[in-house]
């Protein structure tokens, strides 16, 4: 809206968040983020990757325009709407590529542009996007894809279905190639873009309250006749269930990608020089079995988090197993320790009632497990060691785990570490509780700290399956042989790692040092182990525990 006052012109808008009437010169100083409701106004395709990446280094790569393959028209022809779009954006079509830097590290960028035909995909994007996916597969470059559209442009008929197919196979190439790519979502992102290279990067950030999906919610309510949801079809809505890492508002975007780009970059060696030995223990007087299961159940135990908090110089935390949920229960992330770049994942408990309960006492639902070996393999493409962090009493009992399959992800998590083609360090830093321990716990290399337990069934639930009750908990503790030194002798794990003196709880900085020593030395010794040996020693060092006899 222009409204003109005096002799000068001033260009106004109206929030489609509040209706507030901005001045956009203000507006663009903000980013075009409403400093009154924060409703983040959409940006063409120039102005978001000048936001993104780093002043005056975007080279755009030559614009690709498409023909009129149908003759289509309607109230106006095919061509007259192209050529509007040209017109209103400046682009040949309705997106944008080329290369830039972002944090001072080179990458290949596209960006779509919702004022060209609703961001639509016709052959000319989806050569685009190709393009894109093909120069950063050449250069090993991270791809960043920016999504926003309406879907498939139906101008072109079953061609532009065709670009879904196209854009699809172009971007997951990356993966097997090792080249990370990230898509950012932002309003709107609907229809074919959706439903192909926009969610198959590798890792998925959406804006603010962005509506994502596949059929739009006019659509989906005229069909259904039934009333949409609270928040339906946006961004947090889908992070709610799984489908996205991160939700951020526009000012937090740039960082995020700087951060993620980082925690990406191959280019730094990883491993120290100067292998540790196997960590053995600390000279402490073992405690008995029972007490051992009682501090290693001790809520003052550093968390999942705590430790990342201290042994990671930086750790971006990733979200959703892509099907269900996100599952508070298991944290998972990249992450850096010494300049070393890992994917680390673990159980989350809590220091109180609230946390833990919202944490659901670090026991696993199929989402968490689901989650965990995204994460893996996400870390085996960019070849990333991985390292994990057990401390649950096992994984989430209940109708729901049940009906979202609680056994299958279990054994899809245990099979699929034991297939990783990187190195893998499993960590018991508390109480190591049955299968939903275990679906953390296939490693090259199993390491517990002195007073953490690992067992196949909790002490009071095996008195009470033999005895008729818990009363002989302490007991069955014993019989279990379910203290670090009793496994290292059992060859069930490779180490114990030494706690402060008092248990780790008493000091979780100088608990986290220990730990993060023992895990980069292990991590020194499978450095130069190729990964077909990784995964073949692996086999062997499981096929071998459980001694029995012929006869």
């Amino acid at each position: 809206m222009t409204l003109t006052l005096s002799d000068a012109t001033v260009s106004w808008t109206t929030c489609a968040g509040c209706e507030t009437l901005l001045y956009l010169p203000k507006l663009a100083r903000s980013k075009h983020v409403c400093p009154d409701c924060g409703h983040h106004h959409r940006l063409g395709a120039r102005e978001r990757l000048s936001l993104l990446l780093d002043d005056n280094t975007f080279q755009a790569a030559p614009g690709v325009r498409g023909g009129d393959p149908l003759g289509f028209t309607d109230s106006r022809s095919y061509p007259e709407r192209l050529e509007s779009g040209r017109r209103a954006t400046g682009l040949a079509d309705a997106a944008l590529y080329g290369k830039g830097l972002l944090g001072g590290r080179p990458l290949i960028a596209l960006a779509m542009d919702f004022a060209f035909m609703g961001g639509s995909m016709g052959s000319a994007v989806g050569e685009l996007v190709c393009r894109a996916a093909d120069e950063a597969l050449a250069t090993r470059s991270p791809l960043l894809l920016v999504a926003a559209s309406g879907g498939a442009r139906m101008q072109e008929g079953a061609l532009s279905l065709m670009q879904m197919a196209r854009t699809a196979a172009a971007v997951r190439r990356l993966r097997g190639a090792g080249v990370p790519s990230i898509c950012l979502l932002t309003d709107p992102t609907f229809g074919g873009v959706t439903a192909s290279f926009a969610t198959l990067a590798d890792i998925l950030v959406a804006e603010r309250g962005s509506l994502i999906g596949f059929a739009g919610p006019r659509v989906i309510a005229a069909a259904t006749r039934e009333r949409l949801p609270e928040g339906f079809q946006t961004a947090e809505y889908l992070f709610s269930r799984g489908m996205l890492d991160r939700v951020e508002p526009r000012e937090a975007v740039r960082p995020l990608l700087a951060r993620l780009l980082n925690l990406l970059d191959g280019g730094t060696a990883p491993y120290r020089d100067e292998p540790a030995a196997p960590p053995e223990g600390d000279g402490q007087a073992p405690l008995s079995a029972w007490e051992t299961v009682r501090v290693a159940r001790d809520i003052q135990r550093p968390t999942t988090l705590d430790y990342l908090g201290h042994m990671c110089e930086d750790f971006v935390e990733l979200h959703g197993d892509r099907v269900q949920g996100d599952d508070p229960a298991v944290v998972g992330g990249l992450a850096v320790m010494d300049g070393v770049r890992v994917m680390i994942i673990g159980h989350q408990k809590g220091h109180d009632t609230r946390e833990l309960v919202s944490r659901n006492f670090g026991m696993a639902h199929p989402e968490g497990y689901r989650k965990a070996l995204r994460l893996m393999r996400m870390a085996e493409s960019y070849g990333l060691p991985v390292v994990t962090l057990i401390d649950t009493q096992g994984a989430a009992p209940g109708i729901g785990a049940e009906e979202r399959g609680q056994a299958w992800a279990i054994a899809s998590a245990i099979a699929g570490m034991g297939e990783l083609r990187v190195p893998i360090v499993a960590t018991v830093t508390g109480e190591g509780g049955s299968g939903g321990a275990l679906a953390l716990g296939v490693a090259d290399e199993v390491l517990m700290t002195r007073n953490a337990c690992y067992s196949v069934i909790s002490p009071e639930s095996c008195s009470t399956i033999l005895t008729g009750g818990p009363s002989q908990a302490a007991r069955m503790a014993e019989s279990l042989r379910l203290t670090a030194p009793e496994l290292l002798r059992l060859n069930v794990i490779d180490g114990i790692v030494p706690e402060p003196a008092g248990g780790s709880q008493a000091d979780h900085a100088q608990a986290a040092d220990l730990l993060k020593g023992a895990i980069l030395g292990t991590l020194a010794r499978l450095a130069h182990v190729r990964p077909d040996e990784l995964v073949r020693r692996r086999h062997d060092r499981f096929r071998a525990l459980g001694p029995v006899a012929d006869g």
